[in-house]
């Protein structure tokens, strides 16, 4: 919170009296005594004056330090004095201020205090009476980090550090030995004071940092040792603020510059209003001279309009001044305009006027004033493309933008007398126009004519596959070299016939059977697999028991592993094919005539992507990575050719990924299961002897598709990445 120095009130007052240019000044009342008395809890003054007031005089009070304030407009200081002590009850004295045609009465008191005027005769009489309030949690006061009793009996500064923060703002970072240390901090002056209680500080922290190069509001930091205590003084410049916090052992101070709205009386990041609280009892008084009562009391340089006229009454306790201000203007249909640390206040109509004539005036001299050829030389745009831009013509080719919001004719940069010329070959651009539009295009250049940055795309894409395949099958036969009946139920089982071994000269023939067809089982595996077989047979080879089993296993595991990659300059969109086109055959039939012609699909992996480099220094991406084979597992016969179907799997997002960072952008996983019995009704069911009577085949296939990105910044000999 910021108050008046009355003080120095006091004493300018007092130099403005023993002007003789003051004393010849003719006004029509004078200020001649002031008694007090205390009645009870109140304290009456009695102001007698010269000439009856026709209205009480505009006041206002303030919390910290406590005083109210009466200005009297025309009126002397007839006292003969510039000071009175009385201290009765709360009232401890008066300071009496004339300054040109006015005289300031100002009350100090003990506390804050609501005061009451009325008028009587030539006497206006002031009726102090305490109040009941809480304390102002906003008044300016020393801000404690630690309480009295956790604060033990001696602390250390390990070390002092200074950064820059990301928003420019100046960041002191004090490593402490224990959180128990007292930290006391206020702004004294321009500066901002920081004191460590109870805490001493090695010498080689005992020093003053020169930390202007950081190009913060900080320009210095001092750390010394003050008694038991150590003293850090920071000392920023311009308009700033600050904000103070602790975390464990490091407490932080971040002191950081104030952006000057002029749209705002009082300067600050904060949202609301931040001025001075004061409190009002203003009756039926004029606007202008309260108006000027509260640039006062902001430190503002005012300048009021001649036609602000009329009177307001104001009845406000514990309000900032700079909403009190905000108040009068919405009554009275006010604006104001601020021009560097002056405003002016002035109808809000007579603003609008007068603004309307400036840009009038502005636009007429645009239109007289006469046009300046200047050359400008471009290293990384072209001259035609940069022309294109300042006449609001929309760009042709790959760096064509699409066109949007109203027309080139509003979009233009150059004036309506402007013109612009490009040389393609020295790629220098012409320009013909007057000189505030040329500043305006030399600042333009200068933020597009810069070296885009690269950025280096690499993708992977990744495909797995796991198959396991388990097939198991039987064949049982019965060969029987003679015709026998089943159990006496009359059926009989067709038998062979066993040929004898034959001997011709040294060659023997050995001895053969004649299979009848054998009565059996026959699931064996379809595919070539591991086999076991035996027979059982007897003596006379007449009866045989031919069993085979089959089995088979297999196991599978593969990776494909794509890496396309490319390199493409910043917001520039890139793109990279590999692959093939496979031919397809389309059949189309007409007046009975089928014709048959040929086509391409594309079966490409693909890389479409536009980077655009963040200021944090992260890459944002939107991408789209294509991969496509043909699948002739499933391809259809046309006209003897074959046309497979193309498998894809395609990804589209937007994704922002850190500088050299990977990113999972997809993912496709698939399960294909298939389990298959081919038995024998009844004995394929029985226990254990039923696997000989059926066959299994169980199948398992997974496929998975991962695509990973990367985007590396590429820097160039000036740049850090």
């Amino acid at each position: 919170m910021k108050f008046i120095n009355y003080a120095m009130a006091v004493a300018s007052a007092c130099l403005a009296l023993s002007s003789p240019v003051q004393a010849e000044i003719p006004l029509a009342n004078t200020i001649e005594a002031v008694n007090v008395a205390q009645q009870g809890n109140e304290i009456a003054l009695r102001i007698d004056l010269k000439e009856a007031l026709a209205s009480p005089p505009p006041g206002f009070s303030v919390a910290n330090p406590a005083k109210i304030a009466l200005d009297f407009q025309s009126t002397a200081n007839g006292l003969g004095k510039t000071s009175q002590v009385f201290n009765q009850g709360d009232l401890r004295g008066i300071n009496v201020v004339q300054v040109g045609d006015r005289t300031r009465v100002v009350l100090n008191l003990v506390r804050n205090m609501n005061y009451k005027t009325r008028l009587e005769g030539k006497s206006l009489y002031v009726t102090l009476s305490p109040i009941e309030r809480l304390a102002d949690s906003a008044a300016q006061r020393t801000t404690r980090f630690a309480e009295e009793s956790l604060v033990g009996s001696k602390h250390a500064l390990n070390d002092v550090i200074f950064r820059r923060g990301k928003d420019g703002e100046g960041r002191i970072v004090v490593d402490l030995s224990d959180t128990g240390t007292g930290i006391d901090i206020r702004q004294q002056g321009s500066s901002l004071v920081v004191d460590f209680m109870k805490t001493t500080v090695p010498d080689r922290l005992r020093r003053k940092l020169d930390v202007t190069d950081f190009a913060t509001p900080v320009t210095s930091v001092e750390t010394k040792a003050v008694g038991d205590n150590v003293r850090m003084t920071i000392s920023p410049k311009g308009l700033w603020e600050h904000n103070a916090y602790q975390s464990d052992n490091q407490f932080i101070v971040e002191v950081k510059q104030i952006v000057e709205d002029p749209n705002k009386l009082v300067q600050g990041s904060k949202v609301g209003y931040q001025g001075p609280r004061v409190s009002i009892n203003y009756q039926n008084g004029d606007v202008r001279a309260l108006l000027r009562l509260m640039a006062e009391e902001l430190n503002l340089n005012a300048v009021i309009s001649e036609t602000v006229t009329g009177t307001t009454t104001l009845v406000l306790k514990d309000v900032p001044a700079d909403q009190v201000i905000d108040i009068i203007f919405q009554q009275k249909g006010l604006d104001m305009r601020k021009k560097g640390n002056i405003i002016m206040i002035a109808p809000r109509d007579e603003i609008a006027t007068r603004e309307k004539l400036d840009f009038e005036s502005k636009q007429q001299i645009s239109e007289l004033e006469p046009l300046k050829l200047e050359q400008f030389q471009l290293n990384y745009q072209k001259a035609s493309d940069v022309a294109r831009l300042l006449a609001g013509l929309p760009l042709t080719g790959a760096g064509a933008a699409p066109a949007s919001g109203p027309s080139s004719a509003a979009q233009r940069i150059l004036s309506k007398r402007g013109s612009a010329v490009a040389d393609p070959q020295s790629n220098i651009i012409f320009i013909n126009d007057i000189p505030s539009k040329l500043e305006e295009i030399r600042g333009f250049i200068r933020s597009i004519d810069t070296a885009a940055r690269q950025v280096l795309i690499e993708a992977r894409v990744v495909e797995a596959q796991d198959s396991f395949k388990r097939e198991l099958g039987a064949k049982l036969g019965l060969i029987n070299s003679k015709s026998s009946e089943i159990l006496g139920t009359g059926i009989n089982i067709a038998g062979g016939k066993m040929t004898p071994a034959v001997t011709s000269g040294t060659t023997t023939t050995p001895a053969t059977l004649i299979q009848n067809p054998m009565v059996g089982v026959n699931l064996p595996t379809p595919s070539t697999g591991g086999a076991l077989a035996f027979s059982l047979f007897n003596s006379s080879f007449t009866r045989i028991l031919n069993l085979e089993l089959a089995a088979l296993e297999e196991d599978g595991i593969g990776k494909i592993i794509s890496s396309p990659r490319v390199i493409t300059a910043n917001n520039v969109k890139a793109k990279i094919e590999d692959g093939t086109e496979v031919p397809y055959i389309t059949a189309q039939t007409s007046s009975g005539a089928t014709t048959y012609t040929v086509a391409f699909k594309p079966a490409k992996l693909s890389l479409e992507v536009t980077p655009q480099i963040t200021p944090e220094g992260t890459v944002r991406m939107n991408l789209t990575v294509k991969k496509e084979e043909p699948d002739w597992t499933r391809a259809v016969s046309v006209n003897g050719f074959l046309n497979p179907p193309i498998k894809s799997s395609i990804v589209e997002t937007n994704v922002v990924v850190e500088n050299g960072g990977t990113v999972v952008i997809g993912g496709v996983f698939i399960t294909d299961s298939q389990n298959t019995v081919d038995k024998v009704p009844l004995l394929g069911d029985i226990p254990f002897l039923g696997w000989l009577f059926k066959y299994k085949n169980d199948t398992g296939k997974r496929r998975e598709l991962l695509v990973f990105i990367t985007p590396r910044v590429i820097s160039d000999k000036m740049r850090f990445d």
